[in-house]
């Protein structure tokens, strides 16, 4: 039998709302061997016993301290070998932004995290908040490759380029594609520096309204395709290497980001 690890990503905008529009018949035939989930927007109260699985898959999370915020999820197949909740942030993990699962075997370090980065759409000050998270993400991130290969799905919030958004000139002033954000993330898959794989750009290098993964809900955006690749899978180079397959799902809608799921040439 082939191997392979099936990793889906998609930001639920609720994990209540997503599942009352068939997210969970829809996984239940996708089969993912992980799930990464942001913006649960629920409590450990509101998961236990009705979100802490999905199709067969346990779930994993890290909930905001705030109510209806924020709050990751990886839900698998598989048993991990250690769960990290949080990023070790004195500021960000009271807004409950990343979770790690570690399959490590004595042959193997391997990490995979769902991780949601902020937006900086409501004003100067989540920006500034944005630009601190940016800045503690990218050390954590290096410190991490150096130890262990990993795959970080999640809610970037930043459209890279020009191709990853429609309205790209429209928005050279706007929060998801301020040239320091695109800078930062230039820094962080560049070869010499970050050294990461942007997995989706890898397959798919010169794609535009096919790789959108969020429209907003302003204006007719989704029936348009005006819409922004900001959802993501970061690999380190040895697993950037084996992905074979990514897709984005658009025949359902269950958020107002799309599904990214990658295939990849590996099994834990």
């Amino acid at each position: 039998m082939a191997r392979s690890f099936k990793f889906c990503s998609l930001n639920l905008n609720g994990i209540r709302s997503a599942t009352s529009k068939g997210l969970q018949a829809w996984v239940e035939k996708l089969q993912p061997d992980c799930m990464g989930v942001q913006e649960v927007k629920a409590q450990a109260v509101d998961v236990q016993d009705k979100f802490d699985t999905l199709s067969g898959l346990r779930g994993h999370f890290h909930f905001a301290e705030k109510k209806g915020y924020s709050g990751v999820g990886l839900y698998t197949r598989h048993e991990p070998s250690d769960v990290i909740v949080g990023l070790g942030s004195a500021e960000f993990d009271a807004e409950g932004r990343y979770v790690e699962l570690r399959f490590d075997t004595p042959t193997r370090q391997l990490s995979l995290i769902s991780c949601y980065f902020p937006s900086g759409s409501s004003g100067d000050e989540r920006q500034q908040a944005k630009f601190r998270f940016l800045a503690e993400m990218a050390p954590h991130m290096a410190r991490l490759k150096a130890q262990r290969e990993f795959i970080l799905v999640g809610d970037v919030n930043i459209a890279h380029q020009n191709i990853d958004l429609k309205n790209w000139k429209g928005n050279l002033k706007n929060s998801g594609f301020l040239p320091e954000e695109r800078a930062w993330m230039s820094s962080l898959i560049h070869p010499e520096q970050g050294g990461l794989v942007d997995v989706y750009r890898h397959l798919h290098p010169e794609l535009t309204d096919e790789a959108y993964t969020w429209w907003s809900n302003r204006g007719q955006a989704y029936a348009k395709n005006v819409g922004w690749r900001i959802d993501y899978h970061l690999a380190t180079p040895a697993l950037g290497q084996l992905a074979r397959r990514a897709e984005i799902y658009k025949d359902e809608k269950f958020s107002d980001h799309a599904p990214l799921t990658v295939d990849y040439d590996f099994s834990l």
